[in-house]
């Protein structure tokens, strides 16, 4: 996701698959230290005789399950089976054969087969090297808050909630320096692995970073709120080092991807960030063999991770390209000879274009960032990922320094996620989905003829800016405040209602009576919504308005000064149609 050059401020050194870019001048306090880069890691000491020149590497997909039958014709057919995911039907085969997916893809049983690179499978696959662990530098305290934490209201939400150590987030990237000084607090090395090759690798720090983009996106999410150095947005979760590049190249391919979905929904990620695209190919084609292949693969994967509760968050890519317009790639493959191909839209960057995925633009401080990528309908929400100044975060060996792009942005993102999940526990991705849209503020566009919708929904900001105190519900307003946040589901035809018991407070309730409302439903109009006084007297709020509009969230104003006001108050909702359900997210009175 190597976006155009920004000017001489922003030297875009990384490869072509980070969303980021290379650390600029640290922006933060005087006291940090110049941002450095990670030492690599080292080449291999020895290597497996089962390695040869020319060794390829392959997705083999079947029907989920048992898959031993094609396993064994993979070894039936000059190939080497390096890794299986049978729960979702996809091999990671290794051959030498220039004939072997030809050939496979006439086994009974295969569905699909596809070459995940377009260069050998380096020696270091069968005997991987650990990564360096680096010395760490110390700084001295104190964590000014930055522009970026403000601009999506974090510094306010931590007043509310840091977090929770039950969330953990999985960093999918160069992998993660867990001793840094602001990561160790929050580092959870029990989840933690390698997946550079595509085969899980749970050797003690197999996760750690060999580049600097993984530390600094982990950074972003969740640095400790301990006195020194950066604040991530949501300090009080864990967060997992999942690396999925390659040392060396710090290419991110197919069958990578796959083993980090596989061990995010294994693992209880109730978040994942993947501030990367899939290598070789910016864009993966459906009507070519191999890279209809990766699409089917990386899919599946996603699916089973997201089934297991986890949703994944991803960075839209830094070329400024219209992503809803796709018309030629001039990036791909890069691990091999780029070359100029035309594409369309069926074409898909992956994983931030695969169904499920939050695809998140970058904006610098009110703008959309000059290089991100854009597009109607494809960009979900937007965060800060710095311009000519960066966004300001941890790298590894204990080091701080700034970088700009989509990466920096989706982290932002990741971290809000993390604190709606904290604050709602036992919420499914998709509702992680709805309130990161309907909690963002909405960003206009500007005078750009590129930015095509509206002001709440439109092709540079999505539904608009993150906002981290909206995720965590903001803080109580004035006046006596009494809140259930229990879900309750709304069935077809059915009557469900939601208890709050009101005590301490003296006389009736005023006729000013804030009553707010949190309901997640596809088709409002199929609902009343009443407030039930202590005395069974009903205040109707909505009467079956709004026809197709999804859900409800607003506060309502309802004269309640006839009734006493403490005893139980209940909100009723009626479902009068079939087809669509829901659930009473949360509600709240305030007196």
């Amino acid at each position: 996701m190597l976006a155009a050059t920004l000017g001489a401020a922003l030297a875009f050194g990384t490869p072509a698959a980070l969303a980021g870019t290379d650390p600029v001048a640290p922006t933060g306090p005087a006291s940090a230290p110049a941002a450095a880069a990670a030492p690599q890691a080292a080449a291999p000491t020895s290597q497996s005789a089962t390695w040869v020149a020319g060794t390829r590497a392959y997705f083999v997909i079947t029907t989920p399950g048992d898959t031993s039958a094609v396993r064994a014709a993979v070894a039936s057919n000059g190939g080497s089976v390096f890794a299986s995911y049978d729960a979702i039907g996809v091999i990671v085969a290794h051959s030498a054969s220039g004939t072997f997916a030809a050939t496979m893809r006439g086994v009974s049983g295969v569905q699909q087969v596809g070459a995940t690179r377009t260069s050998d499978i380096p020696a270091d696959a069968y005997n991987p090297a650990l990564p360096a662990n680096p010395a760490q530098s110390t700084t001295p305290a104190g964590e000014p808050v930055r522009a970026d934490m403000t601009q999506i209201k974090a510094d306010q939400a931590w007043a509310v909630t840091t977090g929770s150590a039950t969330v953990k987030v999985g960093i999918l990237d160069t992998g993660v320096d867990d001793q840094h000084q602001d990561l160790a607090p929050n580092f959870n090395a029990a989840d933690s692995a390698s997946c550079a090759y595509g085969k899980a690798d749970t050797r003690a720090g197999a996760w750690r970073d060999v580049g600097t983009h993984g530390t600094h996106v982990a950074g972003t999410v969740a640095a400790a709120k301990n006195g020194k150095g950066v604040i991530g947005v949501a300090p009080g979760v864990k967060i997992s080092s999942v690396r999925i590049a390659e040392p060396n190249t710090s290419l991110f391919f197919p069958e990578n991807t796959v083993c980090g979905f596989m061990w995010a929904g294994d693992h209880g990620f109730k978040v994942t960030n993947n501030s990367y695209y899939t290598d070789p190919w910016q864009f993966n084609c459906p009507d070519n063999a191999d890279q209809a292949a990766i699409i089917e693969g990386v899919k599946r994967a996603q699916e089973y991770a997201e089934g297991k509760g986890s949703l994944q968050v991803a960075a839209a890519g830094n070329s400024n390209l219209d992503l809803a317009n796709k018309t030629t790639d001039t990036e791909s493959p890069n691990d091999s000879t780029p070359v100029t191909r035309t594409i369309t839209n069926a074409c898909l960057d992956i994983p931030t274009e695969l169904p499920g995925v939050v695809t998140v633009s970058a904006m610098g401080t009110t703008a959309k960032a000059s290089y991100s990528n854009y597009g109607l309908n494809v960009i979900d929400v937007t965060a800060p990922g710095g311009d000519a100044t960066g966004i300001y975060s941890t790298l590894p060996g204990g080091k701080y320094g700034s970088m700009s792009g989509t990466s920096m942005a989706s982290p932002h993102v990741a971290g809000v996620a993390a604190l709606l999940a904290s604050t709602n526990p036992g919420i499914t991705p998709a509702q992680l989905r709805d309130k990161l849209a309907t909690q963002a503020n909405d960003v206009a566009c500007p005078s750009d003829s590129r930015c095509k919708g509206t002001t709440p929904k439109n092709g540079f900001f999505g539904e608009g800016q993150v906002d981290a105190l909206k995720a965590v519900g903001s803080t109580p307003p004035p006046g006596k405040y009494f809140e259930n946040t229990g879900d309750f589901a709304i069935g077809d035809n059915t009557t469900v209602e939601s208890p709050v018991t009101v005590s301490g407070v003296t006389g009736n309730a005023p006729a000013t009576l804030k009553v707010g409302v949190n309901i997640v439903h596809t088709y409002i109009g199929d609902l009343k919504v009443d407030l039930i006084a202590p005395d069974g007297t009903a205040y109707n709020l909505h009467n079956r308005s709004g026809s197709g509009t999804d859900n409800i969230n607003q506060t309502y104003t309802v004269n309640a000064s006839s009734e006493v006001a403490n005893g139980t108050w209940k909100l009723r909702v009626n479902d009068n149609a079939g087809g669509d359900i829901g659930k009473i997210d949360a509600w709240n009175l305030t007196f």
